[in-house]
């Protein structure tokens, strides 16, 4: 009976011990759905991996950063993202680059990545940039200068402003093959279909005009 007991003791505590050392691994899309037929599955976490023998340099391999983005906007700024789609060699690597184009005042608005860390590398111009944590939601925030380098914590709200009057460029590195964005504004007045007007008056005490108006502000094009 005590040899029983020690050998139902010892496969206890390793059941407990894989239990601890166990984790599901990052999610990288928003939603994975379980589905019992594979053959109509369409995402895994992740991507389906390439056969090894069919792997060549240019899997490795993205030209085209040199180039800046678009700043044609109503915001002035542009992100170039380099994530898995554009790169495939990232798959499973958890990490992703993006170049940042900003005009004289430009601004990356307040956005938050559900799935990475960001690191912001100043190349060109001066930046107020600046986090918000969870409640109570207190803000820290620094203006950067070339070469300076500011960390936004995985899924806080961040901006980018380019403060200066010359044009601004930035790098960040992501720690997420695919960090996803959600920019504030437009998730929450140009989400599709729309939020119930009543919520967003609620929400944000405002008065019925101004939430019909920033729902056509940031309507989908």
């Amino acid at each position: 009976m005590k040899g029983v007991s020690f050998l139902m003791t010892v496969a206890i505590l390793a059941l407990a011990s894989s239990f601890v050392s166990a984790y599901d691994p990052s999610p990288l899309q928003d939603f994975c759905v379980a589905i019992n037929d594979i053959k109509s599955g369409v995402f895994v976490n992740g991507k389906f991996c390439k056969d090894p023998t069919q792997v060549t340099a240019n899997d490795f391999f993205f030209s085209g950063l040199n180039i800046p983005g678009n700043t044609g906007n109503k915001v002035g700024s542009n992100v170039t993202l380099v994530n898995v789609d554009k790169l495939a060699g990232l798959n499973t690597l958890g990490i992703s680059l993006a170049r940042l184009d900003f005009v004289p005042y430009g601004l990356n608005p307040p956005h938050t990545h559900p799935r990475g860390t960001e690191l912001f590398v100043v190349i060109e111009g001066t930046f107020l940039v600046g986090f918000v944590t969870s409640n109570p939601n207190k803000l820290f925030t620094k203006v950067l200068n070339k070469g300076d380098v500011f960390v936004f914590p995985i899924g806080l709200i961040h901006f980018q402003f380019n403060i200066g009057k010359t044009i601004g460029l930035a790098f960040a590195g992501l720690s997420s093959q695919n960090p996803g964005v959600i920019t504030i504004a437009n998730a929450v007045f140009g989400s599709v279909p729309p939020i119930n007007l009543d919520v967003l008056i609620k929400a944000f005490q405002l008065d019925k005009n101004v939430v019909e108006y920033l729902q056509k502000a940031f309507a989908p094009n």
